[in-house]
């Protein structure tokens, strides 16, 4: 378990900047996650911590020690690929016993070792069977095991889900956590997956074009984003522009914003930030929080007709637009019943509550 502090890091290959001053703390035994889209250096950020890669500037302690220049090999970190580098010509308990056949470990225990380690990944009666006479699940957990068996101080993981299929990267997702947890490890964990960022994290940092965007919790970056990029990259949700009218909130802390579908009442999610009377700004209305009703709202209510109606069992997805153009989905969950697209006018409304107040970009 190590504290990791990242500070004032950047990153250029030759005139392309993919890390531009990052500064970043990782808590001793957090399972944090690394996310954006593609090319915003998450990869690259991981690769700086395994000591894979050297920054232009910056630093990188574990703890009080400065790693920045120090070897790969000689951080005790772990790393989980996406491919799982996996020997085929070994058989599970050799695959999992390699590392520590690296760094001369005695016979004995290599041995006490691995089958901790596979006994850990639930895979100990699998110890002699071949790489290739197991199934992309099991293949996952030797890497797992592989990677435990060096007792690291870090375990890094890139993208180490995308390979299997829905099912078994659900049964993956709590097996990590499961393992990370119980042998208080620091994990940092690199993924484009939003789902499973939401149910394993503990923390999360979005990176945008090489900068940091946001750190915090699943709860308080889904609920609170800071910027519409944010808001977009994790979960979906409904854009709406519009000017802020009054230079304060009202007593209940909500701003007023006038938009093309009408008057909305907001809340900012950065308590620093003061919007200025007629400011340009963005709503962030999550699918899920919007409500159709029959009758206009008195509060946050709009005028809309259906477009599309998706039914998936649990959920029912809507498209809807407003006369002037915007378009607005809604999630419902548990429905009892569909409504059709055309027909009648009907309505939205969303609690002041549910509506962030962003920044224009």
């Amino acid at each position: 378990m190590v504290t990791i502090s990242i500070q004032n890091l950047h990153k250029s290959f030759g005139k392309l900047e993919v890390l531009r001053d990052i500064n970043l703390q990782i808590e001793a035994g957090e399972l944090f996650f690394l996310l954006g889209s593609s090319g915003c250096g998450k990869t690259t950020l991981l690769r700086h911590i395994a000591g894979f890669y050297e920054p232009n500037r910056g630093k990188i302690l574990f703890d009080e020690e400065d790693v920045t220049r120090k070897a790969a090999h000689l951080r005790n970190t772990a790393m989980m690929f996406q491919s799982y580098a996996l020997w085929p010509h070994m058989d599970v308990a050799e695959n999992v016993a390699f590392g520590l056949k690296e760094r001369k470990v005695s016979t004995g225990e290599i041995e006490k070792r691995v089958s901790e380690a596979l006994e850990t990944v639930r895979m100990r009666e699998y110890s002699d069977r071949k790489i290739n006479q197991l199934s992309g699940g099991q293949q996952q957990r030797v890497a797992l095991a592989r990677a435990l068996v060096v007792r690291p101080k870090c375990l890094l993981l890139d993208e180490p889900l995308s390979n299997l299929d829905a099912k078994l990267r659900l049964e993956m997702r709590s097996e990590i956590r499961r393992v990370c947890k119980d042998f208080g490890l620091t994990a940092v964990y690199v993924t484009h997956d939003q789902e499973e960022a939401l149910s394993m994290a503990d923390r999360m940092a979005i990176l945008g074009k090489g900068h940091l965007l946001q750190v915090g919790t699943p709860q308080e970056i889904y609920c609170n984003p800071t910027s519409m990029e944010v808001a977009s990259f994790i979960g979906e949700t409904n854009s709406v522009s519009g000017k802020v009218s009054g230079s304060s909130p009202d007593t209940d802390g909500f701003w007023t914003v006038e938009t093309s579908c009408g008057e909305f009442l907001a809340r900012c999610s950065d308590s620093d930030w003061k919007p200025a009377d007629g400011h340009d700004v963005d709503l962030s209305i999550r699918p899920e929080s919007l409500r159709i009703v029959d009758s206009k709202p008195d509060l946050n209510g709009v005028e809309v007709f259906i477009t599309d109606t998706t039914y998936l069992g649990k959920v029912a997805q809507y498209e809807l637009q407003h006369p002037e153009g915007q378009y607005f989905q809604v999630s419902e969950l548990n429905p009892r019943g569909l409504r059709e697209a055309g027909g009648d006018v009907v309505y939205l409304e969303v609690d002041p509550k549910d509506v962030v107040l962003l920044p224009h970009v």
